[in-house]
């Protein structure tokens, strides 16, 4: 076996050396991260090695007529190939990003693994990596934690500034929250209720379309007795109708929609068919941070045809990390209106602002 050393600044250099070198059947033997010296230890250069070996008993294929008409097993293993190809993509993006994160310095990467315990997203905790970094050249300086952590909220400042956040703007008399089953909609529309009731002295009113479960309307029955505001259940678009011609007089009404699994479409299209999306309606998308972020984002793409304003995040209380939320502001291009800590109706509920969101997020980060 022809075996040879490879040094270059990121796993991915090195990888397009030994391709270039040996063809695409060289075995990848070892790899190691190296460090050079560097002046007063801060500007110390990090390389990978790797060494790569090639059998050379591995002969070329042979060469065959090429026939442009495909069978069923051909199309199947074009796809299978297609598939491979895909993931190899996805290993190499995996491995420039754990690369790229050996190649800063080690004063810096304490906090690059807090940010990621946050969950806060790979790829923006690798930019914010590279903005400290590039500060701590053209400084020539080491950063304090503090000093660290001021830069990370300096640039997520920045990095969010063209997004909405607040809460309901009052300029719309229908406010409606929509979500998955057991994120805590009708406790969150409450909370938002009760602070329009005693906060700004609105007169306000309840419709649900949760004909689903007794539990939830009688919940909502206690909390509109409390702020002395009606409720009225509807099943169809016909009780819709004749819902908001009832309350016509009020300054804002709350819709709470039933929570279904909205994995499946019938569900969506059921909610389509009873709202009618077109009056003068603010809706917002109640999440639980408690999910995972991979069947949040799956319940994002199935309400993306809805008129989604901004996110309401519930049960940040329940969780040590809430990184998610800024990976789904920043991948959806929507901001937030609230998020909630517990269930203390009207007391839980902060109405959303970008520097409370990243005081909280550092918060977790501070004490990691």
């Amino acid at each position: 076996m022809k075996m040879k050393k490879y040094t270059a600044d990121t796993m991915v250099e090195a990888m397009k050396q030994v391709r270039m070198d040996l063809g695409d059947e060289a075995v990848i033997l070892s790899s190691s991260v190296v460090k050079s010296k560097g002046f007063m230890g801060l500007f110390r250069k990090k390389s990978v090695e790797v060494v790569a070996g090639l059998d050379r008993t591995v002969s070329k294929p042979v060469e065959t007529t090429f026939h442009p008409q495909y069978s069923s097993v051909e199309k199947k293993t074009d796809s299978g190939i297609q598939k491979e190809m895909n993931e190899m993509k996805k290993l190499l993006q995996e491995m420039k990003q754990v690369a790229s994160f050996g190649s800063l310095p080690d004063e810096l990467q304490p906090l690059l693994a807090s940010l990621e315990q946050q969950d806060l997203s790979k790829e923006l905790v690798l930019q914010i990596g590279n903005e400290i970094f590039s500060l701590m050249k053209s400084e020539k300086k080491d950063f304090t934690k503090a000093e660290q952590l001021q830069i990370v909220k300096d640039f997520m400042m920045k990095e969010y500034s063209d997004l909405p956040f607040g809460g309901i703007s009052f300029n719309k008399k229908y406010v409606n929250l929509l979500g998955p089953t057991g994120v805590g909609k009708t406790t969150t529309i409450a909370k938002i209720a009760a602070r329009a009731v005693l906060e700004n002295r609105k007169k306000i009113g309840f419709i649900t379309t949760d004909t689903y479960r007794i539990a939830a309307i009688e919940q909502l029955r206690t909390y509109a007795n409390l702020l002395q505001a009606p409720v009225e259940v509807v099943y169809n678009s016909n009780d819709f109708k004749a819902a908001i011609d009832k309350m016509k007089d009020l300054d804002l009404i709350f819709i709470d929609t039933a929570g279904r699994n909205y994995m499946e479409k019938k569900f969506l299209d059921d909610l389509n068919r009873i709202i009618d999306f077109s009056i003068n309606m603010e809706s917002f998308l109640v999440l639980s941070v408690t999910s995972k972020e991979a069947d949040m984002k799956k319940i994002i793409e199935m309400f993306s045809s809805f008129p989604i304003e901004k996110f309401i995040f519930t049960k940040v209380d329940e969780t040590g990390s809430i990184g998610q939320m800024f990976n789904l502001m920043k991948q959806y291009k929507i901001g937030t209106a609230y998020f909630t800590d517990g269930q203390e109706v009207p007391e839980d509920i902060m109405e959303a602002n970008l520097e409370a969101m990243l005081n909280l997020l550092l918060v977790g980060v501070k004490h990691a």
